[in-house]
């Protein structure tokens, strides 16, 4: 179920370069939330009146409380990074479907890219099982890292060779040696594809929550389609829709 809420910004924090972390109170969005799951942020100008759909970084069920960690990409994340604590935004939530929780692996890859990352931290807590968090950085600012280390085994990867491995995070699984029945992972086009050839030559379960540009963000306007396998009841052809059907897919239902 989803809810409109006015949610009070009771921390903001900037924690890397436009990577901004903020914790909003809320009354029953926190409750229903799980990981990979994301919300809908309205801005406060009505000249924007698109949502920007931010991913859920952490859910804190006892205080009724859901962080997001996102990135300045344009106006509507900048007017949020220059919000305060006390001030409120409009969000809808939670949207979209999450990770799967109950597959009972042993050992899983958790596998986060830029800011694909932030999903990471609240699966890395509710799934069962030894996990292995991949992630993959431009360069040594390592946002989350700590929030991570806290759920597994982390290993690092950076374009720039700055930190950890220098390379992508495929390049950190091999050089690391790592093996696991399960990938989960969100992030760059590029890097789901490639995670989801690994997995099918490794014989592993994969499951992908995909980056997209969204609109209405609850699967009325179709902006946010992908190829699918199978045709979709909605639209009659070979398409998802990101926010309504995912954004978390088994990597074999779609095309990348």
């Amino acid at each position: 179920m989803k809810y409109r809420e006015t949610a009070v910004i009771t921390e903001q924090k900037k924690i890397a370069t436009d990577i901004y972390g903020m914790w909003l109170q809320t009354k029953e969005i926190a409750r229903e939330a799980v990981p990979g799951q994301f919300l809908s942020v309205y801005s406060r100008d009505a000249s924007r009146m698109l949502p920007r759909p931010i991913s859920i970084c952490e859910i804190d069920k006892g205080q009724g409380r859901i962080r997001l960690v996102y990135r300045i990409a344009g106006r509507g994340t900048a007017e949020f990074a220059a919000c305060r604590p006390g001030d409120t935004l409009e969000i809808v939530g939670p949207l979209g479907n999450g990770f799967p929780l109950d597959k009972g692996y042993e050992k899983v890859f958790l596998i986060g890219g830029g800011i694909g990352i932030p999903p990471m931290v609240e699966l890395s807590r509710q799934l069962t099982g030894e996990k292995l968090i991949v992630a993959g950085y431009r360069n040594s600012e390592l946002f989350l890292k700590e929030e991570l280390e806290q759920g597994g085994r982390m290993y690092i990867a950076t374009e720039d060779g700055s930190a950890g491995i220098k390379g992508n995070v495929l390049n950190a699984i091999e050089e690391n040696g790592l093996k696991a029945e399960a990938v989960f992972a969100c992030g760059p086009t590029p890097m789901l594809r490639a995670l989801k050839t690994y997995a099918a030559e490794q014989g592993m379960d994969c499951y992908l929550s995909l980056e997209e540009r969204m609109a209405c963000g609850v699967g009325a306007c179709l902006a946010c389609v992908c190829k699918s396998m199978d045709v979709d009841s909605h639209t009659h052809v070979k398409n998802k829709r990101i926010c309504k059907d995912g954004p978390v897919f088994v990597a074999e239902e779609i095309e990348l």
